[in-house]
């Protein structure tokens, strides 16, 4: 049975057909915008003007009449209102132009959270699944030090290094973006839900795909090219030889973005993938100063999670990556002016600061992760200085 709205459909409703319709796909509906002008103007289109469109054919043509008259989307529209999802699609004035720029953005995104025009700066950190904890510690890291100095982290919170990157970045009280190669509805994996709650109060959770759609193999490299498609450059910790993180990073390339790679063991399965991009020309990445550098960054982060080290604590644009560095909440402060040049150990200053040795050792993570920090062995600190 058809299913047809009669003068009370919206742009978006018709959008969303356009995107559920097999074998359209973003290149070709952006084809029909540009040749009618409006997805209402596609809707009133006779077959035989589809087919004339660039792309279309008579193989397409069918498939969009039918979609166009066929498709019900009363649940999809039920759907995105029950779980507050925004809709943005490509003839939106705020609709991402990083995104906008590659060669087959996505014509509708579904939104869990916000995107807003700071989220234009932005990295993508992206690697294996099976991390090692080097690889899902330096994926925090890096995450922690890009939000911390106002670069919104984009990632596909997946197991290992995705799912560390968004971490991180939550954990500087910064903006991630997390990207979805399932419907919004089907979160994968199943254990990353709170993580996904909690990244769309901090960013975004973001999907091409409507709201029912499972997390069909085939939908990841979909997902990774909008990855890198919102980002500036692209940050590889960790990927074996054959990685969806490598298909990431060519997707970069192709789109003139910079490609980052973070070296790691040579006998290490997860590092033949990052080791062999150094070697073909990435940049190679230890810190966030090098993504920073490399892509003329440093002049435009501030904000208020960037401060001058040892100074007023005014906030602004600087130049001088030296003078870059988080602001410290109370208890990091209390225990960073407790540390020297001389190791102390976790129990001495569990006892000075009158904390559990748990609290401590949270506090001092935290120090860790901003470089001012650093742990010896035995459970000693010192301040770091480099």
């Amino acid at each position: 049975m058809s299913y047809i709205y009669e003068g009370t459909m919206t742009d978006i409703e018709r959008f969303l057909i356009l995107n559920m319709i097999e074998d359209l796909g973003s290149i070709r509906t952006q084809a029909l915008i540009e040749r009618f002008g409006s997805p209402e103007e596609i809707f009133k289109a006779r077959q035989k003007d589809l087919e004339q469109v660039e792309g279309i054919g008579p193989k397409i043509a069918p498939k969009i009449w039918h979609g166009i008259r066929e498709i019900d989307v009363s649940n999809e529209m039920k759907l995105i209102r029950e779980h507050k999802i925004k809709i943005m699609t490509i003839l939106d004035k705020d609709y991402p132009l990083n995104l906008k720029n590659i060669y087959d953005p996505p014509v509708v995104l579904y939104v869990k959270g916000g995107i807003i025009p700071e989220d234009d700066l932005a990295i993508a950190i992206v690697g294996s699944r099976r991390a090692s904890f080097y690889g899902m510690k330096t994926a925090e890291r890096l995450g922690f030090e890009l939000a911390a100095r106002g670069i919104t982290v984009v990632s596909g919170l997946a197991r290992g290094i995705d799912s560390s990157s968004h971490k991180g970045a939550l954990k500087a009280k910064g903006r991630t973006l997390a990207i979805l190669g399932s419907g919004l509805i089907n979160i994968y994996p199943e254990e990353h839900r709170s993580l996904a709650e909690e990244i769309s109060e901090n960013g975004a959770v973001i999907s091409e795909f409507p709201m029912l759609t499972i997390p069909d193999k085939g939908n990841f490299p979909k997902r990774n090219r909008v990855v890198n498609g919102l980002s500036k450059g692209v940050v590889v910790v960790e990927a074996a030889q054959r990685s969806g993180a490598l298909i990431t990073a060519d997707c970069a390339l192709q789109e003139g973005r910079e490609v980052f790679a973070v070296p790691g063991k040579i006998d290490s399965s997860t590092s033949k993938g990052t080791n062999k991009l150094i070697k073909q020309g990435a940049k190679l990445a230890e810190t966030a100063e090098d993504i920073l550098e490399e892509l003329n960054l440093f002049h435009r982060v501030g904000g208020p999670e960037v401060h001058l080290r040892g100074g007023t604590g005014q906030t602004g644009i600087y130049n001088n990556k030296e003078y870059l560095s988080p602001r410290l909440d109370k208890c990091e402060s209390l225990v960073y002016n407790l540390l020297t040049s001389e190791p102390q150990h976790i129990d001495e200053l569990s006892v000075v600061l009158k904390l559990r040795v748990s609290e401590v050792s949270g506090i001092l993570l935290n120090l860790e992760m901003k470089k001012l920090a650093r742990q010896l062995p035995g459970k000693n600190f010192v301040k770091d200085t480099d």
